[in-house]
């Protein structure tokens, strides 16, 4: 009986075959959340409080909960683009705290893998002061990546594209002008943020080329990564404790010099 339940409560899912996009392929189409599936940790695939919904031809996430909502067909090798804004409140355990999201691709397996909230994956951090840095989000394996990186007193990695070379498997690379007296307090404004202003639309962009992957924000490139052990998988937007609209998010194919061969 159990079994048939997951059964008819898990997403019908689209082939395990990864897309590589040829041309265009709008992931949000303005009217619902076709081609999309939510997981909350408190719900599973379940959103009663719908945590995620189309407001004004634009995506709202609540933050009220854990969780994200994922595509239900897995890409590689493609330039995502996405538009976003902050909402106003924080909940939970983030009240008072920097307004937190974020961007998974690559991302694979479980769903809930990661404390029972995210699925494994490379994330594309959105938060007040660090949007742009990448975060290794684990599950059944850890995802691993190298960037050239400078090394600050108290052992921070930030993005350097004439640093040293740094391999994780966990944590965090901080993209190049985060703040280093950066607090996880709402509202916070690093000295160097390409981030805009709580309100106004930002476009933050990843290119996820086979091995090698690159944030962008706002037309400034925040951090590059490479020798991804995560060259495909789905794609998830987070719910983390913060009000996020999103009015855009797509793939278009890599242009002809990034293909890989």
């Amino acid at each position: 009986m159990l079994a048939l339940l997951v059964c008819l409560l898990a997403p019908a899912f689209a082939s395990e075959q990864a897309v590589v996009p040829t041309q265009k392929i709008p992931l949000f189409n303005g009217r619902n959340l076709d081609g999309w599936y939510t997981w909350l940790r408190d719900f599973g695939y379940q959103d009663p409080e719908r945590v995620f919904r189309v407001e004004n031809n634009m995506l709202r996430i609540t933050g009220t909960h854990w969780g994200g909502l994922a595509t239900r067909q897995a890409y590689r090798d493609y330039h995502l683009i996405v538009e976003w804004k902050w909402g106003g409140p924080t909940h939970g355990e983030r009240k008072d705290r920097a307004r937190d999201s974020g961007i998974l691709v690559h991302a694979v397996g479980e769903d809930g893998a990661y404390r029972n909230t995210w699925l494994e994956s490379i994330e594309s951090q959105i938060i007040e002061g660090g949007s742009g840095d990448f975060i290794l989000v684990g599950g059944k394996n850890q995802p691993r990546m190298t960037a050239n990186v400078r090394m600050s007193p108290n052992g921070e990695a930030y993005w350097d594209k004439n640093g040293m070379p740094l391999t994780k498997d966990r944590g965090r690379f901080n993209w190049w002008g985060r703040d280093p007296d950066w607090k996880d307090v709402i509202n916070f404004r690093g000295k160097q943020d390409i981030e805009k202003p709580l309100g106004q639309w930002n476009r933050q962009e990843v290119i996820c080329d086979g091995a090698r992957i690159t944030n962008i924000l706002n037309g400034v490139v925040m951090a590059e990564g490479y020798d991804l052990s995560h060259q495909e998988g789905k794609i998830q937007l987070q719910s983390e404790g913060a009000e996020i609209w999103f009015r855009k998010v797509e793939l278009h194919p890599l242009k002809p010099t990034r293909q890989r061969k």
